[in-house]
């Protein structure tokens, strides 16, 4: 096999890390490539389920001798702590591993310390290879660790003219088939899947994940959260079917913000302290206007069906914008055609203090 740089190994590290995308949680994806003294892959592996062999130990158990001397390219700092499993740090050191290349340190104050160990063991270490492409692969565990919330996605579907449902409140469907798929493919990527009790009594969605071919559920499914501020969730609706978990986050429980509906930065903080670290906001309008207009949405994922409808209800109630100055900008970052709507990612700038 022929060598390979520190960066192509990277790249394959990033790449294997992805897979593990949704299935880690509420551990990071991690991706490792390991090279002998002469530049050649010898064991490579990925962090696949939480609880499981970490990127670097399953890379070790594949390069086995011919680790010895070689480098370790990693996508996070290795960790240096004993959880479910031993500390990484430790398993490098003693591989006889003389170097370490790091894309993206870790913000975990558990887990970090790895870099430092390694180091006063003599091996090099090197941060920063491809950080910011490492970083958005590992994107919600990484915000939610940094800040102490879920990273949350807020999805919607649409008319190109911004309706959810026509004037007699009919929604089903808005958009394809293909669409929806999508839809539940990102529902499988996400650790809770959040909607007001309005979209439960108005739509009594089931909010799991699942493939619509044939209905089967997908083996693992996020919590779901209603957002029900005085308990209205009725007994025999879908959400509490025990499919999947289901929580009905009430103001008694939570905590009432001064409009006196659940405090939604006290919801995130809670769900990031039953290990949530990445959430899909579904409905409804209005409450993805409060978690608009309160700051708390990272990423938009807007799914728009080639239809006009002309009346019926927005997809987005009140955001806090009273004039056009106050527009919530957006950054474009993916637009891509799903059957014949389009789903549109986007996401909201930061502004100005």
């Amino acid at each position: 096999m022929a060598s390979v740089s520190i960066d192509e190994a990277m790249r394959r590290a990033i790449a294997l890390a992805a897979r593990g995308l949704g299935t880690t949680s509420p551990n990071p994806v991690v991706g490792c490539v390991l090279l002998d003294p002469d530049g050649e892959i010898v064991g490579e592996g990925f962090h696949a389920y939480a609880g499981g062999p970490h990127a670097e130990i399953v890379a070790l158990a594949q390069a086995g001798r011919r680790a010895r001397g070689g480098t370790a390219v990693v996508t996070l700092e290795p960790c240096d702590h004993t959880g479910r499993t031993g500390p990484c740090s430790h398993a490098l050191i003693q591989a006889g591993v003389a170097r370490v290349v790091v894309a993206v340190g870790d913000p975990n104050p558990v887990a970090s310390g790895g870099a430092a160990t390694l180091r006063a063991a003599g091996v090099q270490v090197d941060v920063g290879v491809r950080a910011q492409e490492a970083e958005a692969g590992n994107v919600a565990w990484l915000t939610s660790m940094r800040r102490g919330w879920p990273y949350v996605i807020w999805k919607y579907a649409a008319t190109l003219d911004g309706r959810s449902a026509a004037a007699d409140g009919t929604s089903m469907w808005i958009t394809s088939e293909a669409a929806r798929m999508d839809v539940h493919a990102l529902r499988g990527t996400v650790d809770a899947v959040i909607a007001g009790v309005g979209t439960v009594l108005t739509d009594d969605p089931r909010l799991t994940a699942r493939n619509l071919r044939d209905g089967t559920l997908a083996i693992r499914q996020p919590l779901r959260v209603v957002v029900d501020s005085s308990g209205r969730t009725p007994a025999e609706a879908r959400v509490r079917d025990g499919a999947a978990r289901t929580w009905i986050a009430t103001a008694a429980e939570v905590g009432a913000g001064p409009d006196g509906r659940v405090d939604l930065p006290a919801l995130l903080a809670e769900l990031h302290h039953r290990g949530v670290r990445a959430a899909l906001l579904e409905g409804g309008p209005q409450l993805a206007g409060a978690f608009l207009a309160a700051g708390l949405v990272d990423k938009i994922v807007g799914y728009v069906a080639p239809k006009l409808l002309g009346a019926g209800p927005t997809a987005l109630l009140d955001a806090g914008v009273a004039t056009i100055a106050d527009a919530i900008d957006l950054e474009l970052t993916d637009v891509t055609q799903v059957g014949p709507d389009l789903r549109i990612t986007a996401l909201p700038r930061k502004r100005e203090a």
